[in-house]
């Protein structure tokens, strides 16, 4: 098998003659050296060439026609090949012959082999080189016309999909093909296609992806433009290409791209080389590949690179175009998105594969984007392509992550309203905007427009909690009540009176809302009906923080308890014991309850046993502010340094610090499946990047900021950041700031 592939990868070599053309073994007898003298003497100039001048590229497929003819015809005449069949078909009847016995005899018949294939005179080499060298340079000439004639039929096409290309150009810098954009590959040029960036999919796929050679009457190469790919239209390879292109060390090795053969015509062939290449064919295929193993390891980088641009072409074929669609698309799915943009660059077919709209709704739905995007007033390539609305949601929310990351801070909308008091509460839901203060009422603002819409006022006392679920909003207040409110309206619906102390924390889920309090107690609230449900009592100090999924009510207070309540029965099902001051912070998924104190540990709970599963330890001070996502915890501290853990293992992940760190306590976090948003009391809003903790860039920077300026309170959606901001001495003023990261799809 190793024989025969090297017999393939070799056919093109520069300068080869009668070698590559039919392969001579060592070891004839006597009889067939001197009919094959014989035929040589006989034969004219001109088949003289044909048959030991180099193979062209364009005649690989006419030889393979005439082997099979041959080997026919050596049939009907006779096993020997001495009737009418061609004597080159007959040699390679006898090279067969000698592959499958042993080669005892090869050694004792080399010195004859190399009598017989010398007694060829110099003045054939001579003539045979200079035929060469014209037929090479009349195909490299044919070889551009074609190509050139080609590109220009194919302009029109090219210039109606490059407008549709540039989205995916521009959707990130590292989601970009050069090389594959309507440009056209001299013959001549000595292109490096091989440091092409690979994609990365379970398979070892390419991104710029060599067309499959089109077989036909001329063997040639597409050039590296736009080009169609002829999917089932294309001739199956068998016979042309090796089953197993596992011969050559480097090639194994090899991950990049080749080309097609580059001829050397600029200098006349070294003197010696015939006799170099007839003593090479005259080995045995053993000896034959421990020549070519010392060649390689024997010649320098740049020679390797030409071995491998002549050898890989051969090996390579478009096996995504001749897939069915189904297997193609299911090879595609295991391409990370930006690949998928990057490989709808390499031809129209593959184009109309990764358009694939179900294709793209898993991917976005991996990436967590649950709506396709239509874009109005898109223009097509041509009609029956369909642009993928999942495909364009995905470069829209690539492109929005971009602008968080490092696109042009705008500035921001300022919305003033609260005079010089603080805002003790945020809400950010849809494009609304509603801030709680300490002077007795709320404010609802239009995210868009900056302008306040309306003011809540029916408070006797501050503001100090607040939940928003669409129109409605709820509100509790140091004068022991909660209300329920219109958003549109501005109405009041509900005032709950019960608590007999300043209502400090509440969760709403869906139509119920729990409140906790400073008189010890939590109580379960109908919000469509205003009553009273449930009251839990149990804790025996303010109720500070309060989690409810539905099903469990779980809370912490000041009396260093966390307790997990059976709301319908009011009944407590677990204490749980362990921290040694104050909990200030809670987070439920429905499995753990995360808690944080004032003693600095975060512990995680077991909500079904009550048992600690891990303490969380590092932070030295208290942590005031927690976020709980798919078992990715974290968590802000006054010692101004924010932590990411896995709460599964218990281990720290990543610690926000380093010289861009906080220089004060860390007030609010939030964070998505990139980035980790943090404000602090040194007047900053910092981004970070989520897997690696690295900091990316300050989103806020306030003048005051280390002289009194403060962020209080962030909210964040996909697209846009809201900062309530202020001070405790007069020196910045009581404001909202909102930062946009949208982008225009108008594409």
């Amino acid at each position: 098998m190793n024989e025969d592939l090297l017999s393939a990868g070799s056919s093109p070599r520069p300068g080869a003659a009668s070698s590559a053309r039919v392969p001579h073994e060592a070891g004839e007898d006597a009889e067939e050296e001197e009919y094959m003298d014989r035929e040589a003497e006989e034969r004219p100039a001109g088949t003289a060439h044909a048959m030991e001048g180099p193979w062209a590229p364009g005649e690989l497929s006419r030889h393979s026609d005439r082997e099979g003819a041959g080997d026919a015809e050596g049939q009907v005449n006779g096993a020997d090949g001495r009737g009418k069949g061609a004597p080159w078909t007959w040699l390679r009847n006898q090279e067969q012959e000698e592959n499958n016995n042993c080669d005892g005899r090869c050694h004792s018949r080399q010195d004859d082999a190399q009598r017989a294939c010398t007694c060829r005179g110099d003045e054939h080499a001579k003539e045979e080189n200079e035929e060469d060298l014209a037929e090479e340079e009349r195909m490299d000439q044919g070889s551009d016309d074609f190509e050139h004639s080609e590109e220009s039929g194919r302009e029109e096409e090219d210039e109606q999909e490059e407008e549709e290309e540039e989205e995916e150009e521009e959707a990130g810098a590292h989601i970009h093909s050069s090389s594959l954009r309507n440009n056209v590959v001299d013959p001549n040029e000595n292109t490096d296609l091989s440091s092409a960036q690979p994609l990365r999919p379970a398979f070892s796929l390419k991104s710029k992806m060599k067309r499959k050679l089109d077989h036909g009457p001329e063997v040639r190469s597409f050039p590296s433009g736009k080009k169609p790919c002829k999917g089932s239209e294309y001739p199956s390879p068998a016979g042309i290409y090796p089953a197993t292109p596992t011969t050559f060390k480097d090639l194994r090795a090899a991950n990049g791209q080749g080309q097609q053969r580059r001829r050397i015509t600029s200098i006349p062939p070294p003197s010696g080389l015939q006799d170099w290449l007839r003593t090479f064919q005259s080995w045995s295929g053993t000896e034959k590949l421990l020549a070519l193993d010392e060649l390689i390891d024997s010649c320098e980088p740049t020679q390797v690179k030409h071995m491998m641009q002549v050898i890989e072409p051969q090996f390579q074929r478009d096996f995504i175009s001749l897939l069915p669609k189904e297997l193609a698309l299911y090879v595609l799915s295991f391409l990370e998105p930006k690949d998928l943009l990057q490989a709808a660059q390499t031809c129209r077919y593959w184009r109309i594969l990764a358009e694939d709209n179900l294709l793209w709704r898993e991917k976005c739905r991996e990436e967590g984007i649950d709506k396709p995007l239509h874009v109005k007033g898109r223009k097509t390539v041509k009609p029956g392509f369909t642009h993928s609305p999942w495909k364009s949601a995905y470069i829209r929310q690539h492109r929005v992550d971009t602008n968080w990351r490092r696109g042009d801070l705008k500035p921001p909308k300022v919305l003033k309203g609260h005079d010089d008091h603080v805002i003790t509460c945020l809400q950010f839901c849809g494009n609304r905007v509603v801030s709680g203060s300490d002077d007795n009422t709320l404010k609802v603002w239009s995210a868009i427009t900056g302008k306040c819409l309306r003011t809540l006022v029916g408070h006797t006392g501050g503001v100090w909690s607040s939940q928003m679920r669409d129109n409605i909003i709820i509100s509790g207040s140091t004068d022991r009540t909660l209300k329920v409110w219109n958003a549109e309206t501005g109405e009041c619906i509900h005032t709950l009176y019960g608590h007999t102390s300043t209502v400090r924390c509440m969760h709403l889920h869906d139509k119920r809302v729990v409140s906790g309090s400073r008189d010890a107690t939590l109580r379960v609230w109908d919000i469509d009906t205003g009553q009273c449900l449930h009251v839990l009592m149990g804790h025996v100090a303010a109720v500070r923080c309060v989690q409810y999924d539905g099903r469990r009510v779980v809370s912490g207070a000041y009396d260093f308890m966390v307790k997990v309540w059976d709301p319908e029965t009011e009944t407590c099902l677990h204490t749980l014991q362990g921290h040694t001051n104050r909990v200030y912070s809670l987070q439920f998924d429905g499995v753990h309850v995360v808690s944080g104190s004032l003693d600095t540990s975060i512990r995680v709970w077991d909500v079904e046993t009550g048992n600690c599963i891990h303490t969380l330890t590092g932070h030295q001070s208290l942590t005031s502010g927690m976020e709980l996502r798919d078992n990715i915890l974290v968590s802000g501290n006054a010692d101004s340094t924010v932590k990411i853990w896995d709460i599964k293992t218990g281990q720290c992940l990543q610690t926000l610090q380093g010289p861009h760190k906080h220089q004060s306590a860390v007030t609010c976090l939030q964070f998505n499946k990139n980035f980790v948003v943090t404000s602090s009391d040194d007047g900053t809003v910092k981004l970070w990047d989520l897997r690696t903790g690295d900091f990316i860039r300050n989103l806020v920077t306030l003048e005051s900021g280390g002289s009194g300026g403060v962020v209080w309170r962030i909210r964040a959606s996909n697209t846009k950041l809201v900062c309530a901001v202020g001070s405790r001495n007069g020196t910045e003023e009581t404001k909202l700031l909102v930062l946009d990261f949208d982008v225009d799809m108008k594409l």
